[in-house]
């Protein structure tokens, strides 16, 4: 009997027998070509042959592969029906249980329902992004199985014992509180797990039975809400679909329309109120014709009780305001509101409290013994006491916004505690009034922190390209010159790997050490008229110098940066913050290697004169930039929003001055202007999910003699905190193409050897994150963005090292939109507490380098090992925080 095999190749089909061997010429079909249309395609010697090669080829093999098929789908099918029985949570009911699976609700349009599913009295169990699949309920049920409580209460009774044969052999207090402390934390660790499980059950979650007293409690918590939106005649009602052991509860929600304010009037009965209250009527925030809502009834309790408490009424109380609704009026859905505010029962007014003294202890946790006396000084109508006069009371009265014989204003207080903590001296400010004996005094209370502090810092930091360990040490000496001053002496030392310039590969060491003296003065340090000084205390503003040393050891280059600037800021109630400096000066020496500046001697002939950043040079710029942040960006408890501009002008004093050590030194200076703008956002979606999204933008124009710009001034595009898909600082310019490789086989079709700075920068980013399980989060994101110039560089295509096609790289209006890189992905962080480690996966999907045609290339895309001229890489990022 003679065997037969089939060896199927792409450039070769060998035919072996037991007898003899036929090799055939050299046959590449294409893939979508038939088993029918490969064998025809062999050439045979005679007709037989060729018959005999069909058969082989075409009904064998086919058995073969089709048996696997089926094997394929058999496997796969078990493994979903498992999924689904046992991740989906069914797998674990007990007799007569059912999962809640699903719940919606229905309602009119126009009404926002997100904050009734915030009101389910059961929840139904997280799933996987898009797809009915929850790994949280096989994960909790899986510890629940290796669960054995009585081995944590064994192990802890053990430590409890050991820790506690060591302290009763502690000799000193001191270590005795060290054992108590740790004894206390390790058994606190058991005790989590002994009351909730072991980690794969404080991660997963129970599979939620059905139970249909939920239902009837969330309808409640509907017909509440819709009440209190002004849905007085809502109707709500529930429909329940159920599948074998999974449960569907669909909230039909009839809201009608709602009832509104027709009227609004007042009933006052102190007249001096009534007065106040209707000539600040225009700052409510209920008007005529607006929808019910109890909340903002109660926001506008709260805005009464305020408007009083800053014009003297210091007694006055949120109790004493009614609201009266009328809904038996005239026209249907409308409201009569009339507002009351009561006098109080032992007068038939409310008084005004007018401040008779202001008392300022400035080391009232201070204890010296009973010999010390507390000294007092007045100035600016305020009592200092002290032991020790070291502190400025002109700045300090400048940061109290309590005067003396003015009425009591509650924003007044709270101004003077915040901006005194702000001076970074105390360790607490405590205001309070005394109404004893018919007066009204304000008492200020404040104890002082050490003068000196010490700090040490060792971890991981990345900013464009992959985390490496760093040191940082930080002292601080407070009141330097007896003015509220402090002096910071801040040193670190860290590597960090990062992306050669010149060489391919992602991990090259870059050495930087920087030591920095700042001095931050509690004003602005320019003549300013007294009564100035008071208006801007309430901005806190502050005056920082610095002087600085930088130097950076990278593959291709070492830096030396000397700087010195002065820095003004101030800030609107911690949501706008501003920042003016108004002189920076840098003096900067490089040394490049030799492989580095004949890269950047051949950019230079190609229009690009980055080799000026590298040249000995002198930097001055004036900055401007203003932060918004009104809802604490970041947050997870509701969404908020962030917002930076920053506009910078270098090299303006060269417009009128030139020093001569800039002459005799041979230094290159720069003119430029400069301008981001950067916004970002998280929408809170649920507890676990956020969407979050960012836009992030520059221009750069150099004006110049040498038409460049410092090179810490350029653009860049790619990288952890940028286009993903992109290593760090290799996306674009433009669509120009980047050289090419040696081995496209082994590298990929081009070398990203080089960085790509750019004049122009366009980018933003959408990520929604949820939370997997315990500490570890999944996010999927997409990016887009790239760099551009104002001129276009000289096209090297054809030539050798370059490819055969031209790409532009000056920014066109009609062209730009189409030269973004695009490039999704997907990733883990890992939120440890003190630091959020990130790993993301980028895949190209439209690489504008490539030729108009060729540039969707997410179909080309290969995890691992070489990928070829026909393969895009996907690039692996770490990061330290999230990317924006």
């Amino acid at each position: 009997m003679i065997k037969t095999r089939v060896h199927f190749k792409w450039s070769r089909w060998t035919k072996v027998g037991k007898n003899k061997a036929l090799v055939t010429p050299a046959v590449k079909p294409e893939p979508w070509v038939s088993m029918e249309k490969r064998a025809s395609a062999i050439p045979t010697s005679n007709h037989e042959s060729s018959v005999s090669a069909v058969k082989r080829v075409s009904v064998a093999p086919t058995s073969k592969y089709e048996f696997y098929r089926v094997i394929r789908q058999f496997v796969l099918f078990s493994f979903l029906l498992w999924l689904l029985s046992g991740c989906l949570g069914t797998h674990y009911l007990k007799k007569g249980e059912k999962l809640l699976y699903r719940q919606n609700i229905k309602a009119p349009k126009g009404l926002n329902t997100e904050p009734l599913t915030l009101l389910y009295a059961q929840k139904t169990n997280r799933k996987i992004p898009l797809l009915p699949i929850n790994t949280l309920v096989w994960m909790y049920y899986t510890g629940e199985r290796h669960y054995h409580p009585e081995k944590f209460v064994a192990r802890r009774d053990s430590l409890e014992k050991k820790f506690q044969r060591k302290i009763n052999a502690a000799t000193s207090a001191t270590r005795k509180t060290n054992l108590q402390y740790r004894k206390q934390r390790r058994i606190d660790a058991f005790n989590v797990k002994i009351n909730t499980g072991n980690s794969f059950m404080q991660w997963g979650e129970k599979a939620t039975v059905f139970d249909s007293a939920g239902v009837t409690t969330t309808l409640a918590r509907f017909d509440t809400y819709l009440f209190s939106k002004g849905y007085f005649l809502a109707k709500t009602s529930d429909k329940i679909t159920e599948f074998k052991k999974r449960v569907d509860v669909t909230y039909l929600v009839k809201s009608g329309p709602p009832y509104v304010y027709d009227s609004i009037s007042h009933d006052i009965a102190d007249t001096v109120v009534r007065a106040l209250v209707e000539n600040k009527k225009y700052t409510s925030l209920i008007k005529k014709g607006d929808q019910f809502d109890q909340e903002k009834l109660t926001k506008e309790r709260e805005r009464i009780d305020l408007l009083m408490k800053d014009h003297g009424y210091f007694d006055f109380s949120r109790q004493y305001i009614n609201f009266d609704l009328d809904t038996a009026f005239r026209h249907p859905r409308k409201i009569a509101l009339r507002i009351d505010i009561l006098n109080p029962t032992r007068r038939d007014y409310h008084k005004k409290f007018r401040v008779d003294s202001i008392n300022f202890t400035t080391d009232a946790s201070v204890v010296t013994g009973d010999k010390a006396k507390r000294h007092t000084k007045v100035f600016h109508d305020i009592n200092f006491n002290f032991f020790n006069d070291i502190y400025s009371r002109k700045i300090l009265s400048e940061r109290v916004f309590i005067r003396k014989d003015s009425l009591y204003s509650r924003t007044a207080t709270g101004d003077t505690q915040r901006q005194l903590a702000n001076l970074d001296v105390f360790k607490f400010v405590n205001i309070n009034y005394d109404t004893s004996g018919g007066r009204f005094i304000a008492n200020i209370f404040s104890s002082p922190l050490d003068r000196y502090s010490w700090s040490n810092e060792a971890g991981m930091t990345v900013t464009q390209g992959f985390p490496g360990p760093y040191y940082a040490m930080t002292f601080r000496k407070r009141n330097i010159f007896r003015g509220l001053e402090s002096f910071d002496l801040n040193g670190r030392f860290g590597f960090e790997g990062v992306a050669s310039a010149t060489e391919q590969g992602n991990f090259y060491r870059s050495t930087q050490a920087n030591v920095n003296g700042t001095v931050t003065f509690p004003q602005f340090l320019f003549p300013l008229g007294e009564s100035k000084g008071y208006a801007l205390g309430k901005f806190n503003p502050k005056t920082k110098v610095l002087a600085g040393y930088t130097y950076t050891d990278r593959p291709e280059y070492q830096r030396a940066i000397s700087t010195l600037s002065s820095t003004y800021t101030w800030e609107n109630k911690k949501i706008l913050q501003y920042s003016l400096t108004l002189v920076s000066l840098n003096v900067i020496r490089s040394h490049v290697t030799h492989a580095f500046d004949s890269v950047l001697m051949a950019l230079q002939d190609q229009g690009n004169n980055l080799i000026n950043s590298f040249k000995p040079s002198f930097v001055s710029s004036m900055i401007f930039s203003v932060t918004w942040n009104p809802n604490n960006y970041g947050n997870l408890q509701k969404s908020s929003f962030y917002l930076r501009a920053q506009f910078e002008s270098g090299g303006t004093l060269f417009n009128l001055y030139s020093p001569k050590f800039i002459t005799r030194e041979g230094l290159e200076v720069y003119k430029y202007l400069r301008f981001s703008f950067d916004i970002r956002k998280n929408i809170i979606i649920d507890r676990n999910t956020v969407l979050a999204y960012r836009f992030n933008s520059g221009i750069a124009y150099s004006y110049g003699a040498n038409n460049s710009l410092p090179y810490e001034k350029y653009f860049f595009a790619g990288g952890s905190n940028s286009v993903r898909a992109w290593r760090p600082r290799r996306l674009g310019v433009g669509s120009y193409p980047p050289l090419l490789n040696d081995d496209p086989n082994k590298n990929g079709l081009f070398d990203y050897k080089f960085e790509k700075p750019g004049q122009i920068l366009l980018e933003g980013s959408i990520e929604l994150r949820q939370r997997l399980f315990g500490f570890v989060s999944g996010a999927v994101f997409i990016d887009a963005g790239n760099v551009w110039t104002f001129k276009q560089l000289e096209s090297q295509a054809g030539q050798p090292g370059y490819a055969s096609w031209s790409g532009n790289t000056e920014f066109k209006v009609g062209q730009f939109y189409k030269e973004f890189g695009i490039g999704p992905g997907f990733g883990l962080r890992f939120d440890f507490s003190f630091l959020v480690l990130r790993l993301d996966m980028g895949m190209k999907a439209y690489d504008p380098s490539l030729p108009l045609g060729d540039r969707f290339v997410l179909d080309k895309v290969k995890f691992w090992g070489p990928y070829g001229t026909t393969r895009e890489p996907v690039i692996y990022n770490v990061g330290i925080g999230y990317p924006f």
